[in-house]
């Protein structure tokens, strides 16, 4: 089957690909606009998918249910657009009213007819500097009032007339606020503003109101802004501070724009002065003892009061938001430098966090640290879902979101206190243990239970469905020397000796987290999941291969070899009375899977 499904895409690549390239056309523009009104209601289009996540839960549902579990076998490529681009291919495709539009590597963005993949137009960008340091990557775009917004990884936020493909503004989002330059030298402030160029966006940026918002990500120090020997930049020393300006670094954030003009309404940075340092917790939230010199913490505190300029904290996925509450919700990567603990005394708040944020403000309502202080790299990077959950006789309005410690954590979103941890959905092991000079084995490891993939949750059902990694890491201490003294870091290596796997996870949010089934993947899985009305779950593998699965029970129904690995979130959409399933199929850089540039629209055969 593998490789009759792969000749029949090269057969259908050759026969599209010249007319998919060629034909430049102007969309329809009698079409209602998307503006706060719809953005509101996209669950109730059906055939739409308006935003990334499909609407504001981010539950990554259709429900479409014309392909299902008796008809997906008569699933087919309608059409294959091929980007010209090869690249880590991560896009969730957006379609309003037979357009889509998808962001590919290097930041362009296409529009095609939904119904035929052909181009209406495209967007070629154009990197402010000549190499760019984050990679390829984005992970979609958003639409609202007659725009489409992509944020980029040269650090800028674009609005291109939804119609023409045309720039209407473009800023630049990256560069450090007067706040952050205040009391640096001029050096540093130089230093601080030059390397922003390469502060990237590569979340979907999401619409609501007359706001567009977006994060950043790798930020920090020892991330992507660092011009200093490894032992210069990774070392320091517990008795005194290192230079201050070898030691820069940019704070992560989120941060609210005019939909209209591109300016700036407000930013949310995640790590700020005065609780930077937390409560100094010697467990995580559940009790798992943490292992810290918690006196040798305090002791440093004093003298590095200061580290939260350099405490880094990215934010790497679209947020989730509550219109009812008024409040968006963002999930935050680990602190900087993120492996020498000693230069960042304290919980370093709000690393590894879920945190609920005034989406008209920007003010801070609640948050929850997975992992204070964290030594391993478990950061939040998957998308959090919003849903009802039915405890005794009341419904909880909740949240979850699936942890890199392999946990999916559900919290009254109300007031983030969790409510339950599900069952591991990866092996766990050594999971808090300090990294030692022999070396420590850990699963998950810094690759995570989940990495930036979106979670599906089917809302009949109550179930979420989660793409899992199994890709244990080894832990290490390492010494060097450092302006004549002997410093300590912790290096961190995927563990070769042991074997990687991936999960799809269908787990029960209405009975405490537990797992109804899993299904085993040789490879493992970064892209997404897509749960339909249909009882169906459609999940794409490194190896190429583009599945769907029988939500209740996890049966393999229907796959098809996409000639490169699908490392893509998929998305759902209907066109006139044709239900379509979209992925992209391009590869990712770093797991070495397959690369390729297509994107593809399935529907059932004539």
């Amino acid at each position: 089957m593998d490789v009759k499904n792969l000749m029949l895409f090269k057969i259908i690549v050759a026969g599209l690909f010249l007319s998919a390239l060629s034909q430049t056309i102007i969309a329809d523009s009698s079409n209602t606009v998307i503006d706060a009104t719809r953005l509101l209601a996209a669950s109730n289009e059906t055939d739409n998918w308006l935003s990334y996540g499909r609407d504001y839960t981010n539950q990554n549902f259709s429900p479409l249910k014309q392909i299902n579990a008796t008809t997906v076998k008569r699933l087919v490529p309608k059409w294959i657009f091929q980007t010209g681009k090869k690249g880590s291919f991560q896009t969730q495709p957006l379609v309003a009213d037979g357009v889509m539009y998808a962001t590919i590597p290097g930041n362009d963005v296409v529009a095609l007819d939904a119904e035929k993949g052909t181009l209406l137009w495209r967007y070629k960008h154009k990197n402010r500097k000549e190499k760019n340091k984050a990679g390829p990557a984005n992970r979609g775009a958003a639409l609202g009032y007659g725009k489409v917004f992509e944020a980029t990884n040269d650090g800028r936020l674009i609005a291109l007339d939804q119609t023409t493909g045309e720039i209407v503004w473009d800023k630049i989002i990256a560069r450090p606020t007067d706040a952050e330059l205040e009391g640096l030298t001029q050096t540093q402030k130089d230093f601080l503003i030059e390397n922003s160029d390469t502060l990237p966006a590569k979340m979907a940026p999401i619409v609501y109101r007359d706001l567009v918002v977006v994060g950043v990500t790798a930020a920090g120090y020892g991330m992507f802004y660092n011009i200093f020997s490894r032992f210069a930049l990774k070392g320091t020393s517990p008795d005194e501070i290192p230079p201050a300006d070898r030691f820069l670094g940019l704070r992560g954030y989120v941060a609210a724009f005019n939909v209209n003009t591109g300016e700036e309404v407000w930013r949310w940075h995640t790590t700020k002065s005065g609780d930077w340092e937390g409560v100094f917790a010697s467990t995580t939230p559940e009790g798992e003892a943490l292992p810290r010199d918690i006196p040798l913490e305090k002791k440093l505190a004093p003298k590095l009061k200061d580290r939260w300029r350099i405490g880094g904290t990215s934010t790497w996925m679209t947020p989730s938001f509550d219109p009812k509450q008024g409040l968006i919700f963002v999930g935050t990567g680990n602190a900087s430098p993120n492996d020498v603990s000693s230069a960042r005394p304290g919980d370093n708040l709000y690393a590894n966090s879920l945190v609920a944020i005034d989406a008209y403000t920007g003010e801070t309502r609640w948050h929850y640290q997975q992992v204070p202080h964290d030594l391993w790299g478990y950061d939040l990077a998957s998308t959090s879902v919003l849903f009802d959950l039915p405890v005794d006789d009341k419904v909880i309005p909740a949240i979850g979101i699936a942890g890199k410690t392999g946990w999916f954590y559900v919290h009254n979103r109300e007031t983030g206190k969790l409510i339950y941890r599900s069952e591991a959905f990866v092996p766990q092991k050594n999971l808090f243990k300090a990294p030692s000079d022999e070396g420590v084995i850990s699963s998950p490891g810094s690759w995570g239970g989940a990495s930036w993939s979106p979670t599906s949750y089917d809302p009949s059902s109550g179930t979420v469905f989660i793409a899992g990694i199994h890709k244990p890491t080894l832990y290490r201490t390492e010494y060097a020397t450092f302006e004549g003294k002997e410093v300590s870091y912790i290096l961190t290596e995927i563990a070769e000796s042991e074997p990687s796997w991936g999960t799809l996870t269908a787990i029960d949010t209405r009975n405490q987290g537990r797992i109804q089934w899993q299904v085993k993947t040789d490879l493992p899985l970064i892209g997404g999941v897509l749960a339909t009305a249909g009882n169906l779950v459609f999940m794409g593998e490194g190896s190429g291969m583009f599945a769907a699965f029988d939500s209740q029970d996890g049966k393999r129904l229907w796959e098809f070899n996409c000639g490169a690995g699908v490392n893509a979130p998929p998305m759902s959409y209907q066109v006139g009375d044709q239900q379509y399933i979209a992925v992209a199929a391009g590869g990712h850089g770093l797991l070495k899977t397959p690369s390729g540039d297509a994107l593809i629209g399935f529907g059932l055969a004539d």
